[in-house]
């Protein structure tokens, strides 16, 4: 019980970037989508930041899940949506909207490198701070790399579909209906040697090499 409450903050922390970076990440699709003449992300009211028009309950869960079992946020929101019949080129269009989201993400962190960079150049004490820009650029390189992985329904499969000779575009879509199943395949199927999951090692790995690059930039 003790190891919990202090664990608490930490917890709490993680839920309230997670929770922005992800509603940044939805409302990106959203907003690229009508500026290239889609409407119906702005008239199903999602071009907001408020999280309550985002929040999907079987995300949620999925988030709870695998902080109580795996001690990492993963989780999802409503996706935004899209209609490419407004698009004028819409294997262009549909494409700039699938990288809108992970971009939104890397560009969070970018914003949060710099941040960070001139944080430690004025060499203020509260270690703190630090700490919250690490996670916030951390989270928000993670779910741009997950985002992308080629996998219906995540952004890579769309950005993979539209760059692909329309017959492998055809067979990555056809994945939709067990793509979700792959993925938790992807969280429970363990490495040989580590003891990890496939996807959890490969997002600690990924982690792990951010954090490493962030110390070798940052003034010390």
């Amino acid at each position: 019980m003790t190891k919990f409450l202090i664990a608490l903050p930490l917890y709490a922390m993680l839920i309230a970037v997670l929770l922005f970076s992800i509603v940044f990440h939805e409302v990106s699709h959203g907003y690229v989508a009508y500026r290239l003449g889609d409407p119906t992300a702005k008239e199903a009211g999602r071009l907001t930041l408020n999280p309550l028009k985002h929040l999907d309950p079987m995300g949620v869960l999925f988030f709870v899940a695998m902080i109580v079992f795996f001690h990492i946020g993963v989780g999802w929101a409503k996706p935004v949506p899209i209609d490419p019949r407004y698009f004028r080129h819409p294997r262009r269009d549909i494409l700039l909207v699938s990288i809108a989201g992970p971009g939104s993400n890397f560009i969070l962190a970018l914003a949060g490198t710099a941040i960070l960079y001139l944080w430690a150049l004025a060499g203020t004490p509260l270690a703190a701070v630090a700490d919250v820009l690490v996670l916030f650029i951390i989270i928000n390189l993670l779910l741009m790399a997950f985002n992308l992985i080629p996998i219906p329904p995540l952004d890579g499969s769309r950005v993979l579909t539209m760059i692909s000779p329309r017959t492998f575009g055809r067979f990555v879509a056809g994945l939709e209906p067990y793509g979700f199943l792959i993925i938790i395949l992807l969280f429970f199927l363990r490495m040989p040697d580590s003891g990890q999951s496939v996807l959890m090692y490969a997002l600690n790995s990924f982690a792990g090499f951010v954090e490493g690059v962030l110390k070798a930039i940052i003034p010390a």
